[in-house]
C-alpha cells in the first residue's frame, strides 16, 4: 500500500530538518528520510566534530607556548587522544540529539529510516514501504572521494569521516591532499604531536587561491614542523612493516614517503549514484552533481535538490542558504534564486582565512580597473597583543562603482572579521561605508578601516 504525504524529504543535512520545519508548520504532512544518522556531515562528522578537535589542537599548542606569555608550566604537555576524542563526541552527541528531538517533535511528520529509491518521478521506496508525494526534497550531500590510485584497495587508509573515529595518535600521518579538508587534520594532528606529511599534485597548496595566500599558509604550517610535498605525480599506496608506504614522485624528497597511517583528503563525491534518480527522470552532471536551476529544482517538476548534492556549494552555510531559497520560493511568495549570494567561506586553520567574493587573480581575469590593499597581521595591535601576527589582510574593490570585489583575511579571527565586509558587499554599499567608520580599539576589525585608506591601483 501506497501512503501519501504533501511532501517528502530524503535526507538530514543542514537544509533537510529546517524546511521540514517550515512544511509540517504550514500544514502539511511529511515523510522524513534518513538511512544513517541525523544532523548529516556538519554534525557528524563535518562542521561540528572537526572544529571541537581544533580547539583541542589549539589548546595543546598554547599549552606548549607558556613560556611565550611569561607562564611556567612544570612537565612535558601531553594529549589524552582519548579524551580528545571523548570530548569531541559529546559534542557530536549533543547536536545530533537536538537535531532528532527537534525532528520528531514536529506535527504531521513522519521519520522513516532506511535507504530511499525513486520509482518514478513522484514515488520512493523505502525498506519495500512506497510513498508519494506532490514535492519532493533531496538533501543526501556527499561523502569522501575514494580514487582509484594503484595499491589503495589493499591498503588501510582514513578518510575525515573514518578520523572521526581515531582515539589515538599516529606516529606519522601523511596526508594527501593539500586543501580545507586536509590542511585542517594536518595542522591539528601536528599540534597533538604526530609527524606530518602533506602530499599534494598541484604545484602549491590550496590552488583555488591566490599565490600569496597559498604561500602564506604554507609557511605558517611549515613553521610548525610540517613536510610538505607538492607537484607530486603518480601517487599509489601500499602496505609496508605495519605502516603505508605512499609514493609521490616529486619536484623534491624522496619518491616514496613512509607513515603510520595516511588520510585520504582528495575531495567529495555526492550521494547520488543509488538514488534511482534516471527512473524519476532526474539529471546529474558528468561528477554525479544533481542538475538544478537557480532556484534550485531539478529539471523534473515538483523535486527540488539542496545541499552538497546540488554541487551548487559544499559548506554548512550554502546548504542553509538552499533550505532558505526553497522555502521563500515555495512559501512566502518571496523570490530567491542562488546567484543572488556571494562566495564566502573559511579555511579554519590557525591561524584561519576568512574569504569572500573575487580573489586578486578573479579580479585580473575580469580586466576591469581595480584597487587593491594589503596589510600585513604584524600591523595589528590586537595580533601583536596575542603573539599571532602571521598571515596578512588584503580586500580588491572596482575602481569606478567603488563596490567591493573580495577580501582575503589570513590571520587571528580572520574567519570573523571577513564577515564586516561582506555584510557590505551584500548591501551594495561602497567600501566608503566601512573606510570611513569608527571601529572599537584594539580589535582585529579596526584595522579594516585603515585597509580600505591605502587602496592603490591593481597593476597588470
Amino acid at each position: 500500500m501506497t501512503q501519501h504525504f504533501d511532501a517528502i524529504i530524503i535526507g538530514s543535512g543542514q537544509a533537510g530538518p529546517a524546511l521540514a520545519g517550515r512544511l509540517t508548520g504550514a500544514g502539511m504532512s511529511v515523510a522524513f528520510i534518513e538511512r544513517e544518522h541525523f544532523g548529516g556531515t556538519c554534525v557528524n562528522d563535518g562542521c561540528i566534530p572537526t572544529k571541537a578537535l581544533v580547539a583541542s589542537a589549539q589548546a595543546a599548542f598554547v599549552a606548549r607556548r607558556h613560556q611565550d606569555f611569561g607562564v611556567t608550566i612544570e612537565g612535558p604537555i601531553d594529549v589524552d587522544m582519548r579524551a580528545v576524542k571523548a570530548r569531541k563526541d559529546a559534542i557530536v552527541a549533543a547536536s545530533v540529539n537536538a537535531v532528532a528531538a527537534w525532528v520528531k517533535g514536529m506535527p504531521g511528520l513522519t521519520v522513516f529510516w532506511g535507504h530511499a529509491r525513486f520509482t518514478g518521478p513522484r514515488s520512493i521506496t523505502v525498506n519495500g514501504q512506497a510513498l508519494e508525494a506532490d514535492r519532493i526534497f533531496i538533501d543526501v550531500g556527499g561523502r569522501p572521494l575514494v580514487p582509484d590510485w594503484p595499491g589503495l584497495k589493499d591498503a588501510p587508509y582514513l578518510t575525515n569521516t573514518s578520523m572521526m573515529q581515531v582515539d589515538f595518535l599516529p606516529e606519522h600521518l601523511v596526508v594527501v591532499g593539500g586543501s580545507y579538508v586536509g590542511l585542517e587534520f594536518a595542522q591539528m594532528y601536528r599540534r597533538f604531536g604526530s609527524r606530518v606529511t602533506i602530499v599534494e599534485q598541484a604545484p602549491r597548496l590550496i590552488s583555488r587561491e591566490d599565490e600569496d595566500v597559498s604561500d602564506a599558509v604554507q609557511d605558517i604550517l611549515a613553521r610548525e614542523g610540517i613536510e610538505i610535498r607538492v607537484n607530486a605525480r603518480c601517487i599509489g599506496v601500499a602496505g609496508r612493516d605495519g605502516g603505508i608506504a605512499v609514493s609521490a614522485e616529486c619536484s623534491e624528497g624522496e619518491p616514496v614517503i613512509l607513515g603510520s597511517h595516511v588520510l585520504l583528503a582528495v575531495g567529495r563525491r555526492p550521494n547520488t549514484e543509488d538514488l534511482g534518480l534516471d527512473v524519476a527522470g532526474i539529471g546529474c552532471d558528468e561528477r554525479g552533481f544533481i542538475e538544478v536551476d537557480d532556484q534550485l529544482r531539478t529539471k523534473v517538476p515538483g523535486v527540488w535538490a539542496l545541499g552538497d548534492v546540488n554541487g551548487r556549494g559544499a559548506f554548512t552555510h550554502t546548504s542553509w542558504n538552499d533550505y532558505e531559497i526553497v522555502a521563500a520560493n515555495l512559501l512566502d511568495n518571496d523570490p530567491r534564486w542562488v546567484t543572488d549570494r556571494i562566495a564566502a567561506y573559511a579555511l579554519f586553520i590557525d591561524p584561519p582565512l576568512g574569504r569572500a567574493g573575487m580573489t586578486e587573480r578573479d579580479v585580473r581575469a575580469s580586466g576591469r580597473a581595480a584597487l587593491i590593499g594589503k596589510m600585513p597581521m604584524t600591523r595589528v595591535g590586537r595580533a601583536r597583543e596575542r603573539s599571532e601576527t602571521l598571515g596578512f589582510m588584503k580586500v580588491l574593490v572596482d575602481a569606478h562603482t567603488k563596490l567591493i570585489l573580495g577580501a582575503q583575511l589570513l590571520g587571528l579571527n580572520g574567519d570573523e572579521v571577513v564577515h564586516s565586509i561582506l555584510d557590505v558587499m551584500y548591501a551594495k554599499a561602497p567600501y566608503t561605508v566601512i573606510s570611513r567608520a569608527v571601529h572599537i580599539h584594539p580589535t582585529v576589525a579596526e584595522l579594516i578601516p585603515t585597509l580600505l585608506q591605502r587602496l592603490e591601483p591593481l597593476v597588470s
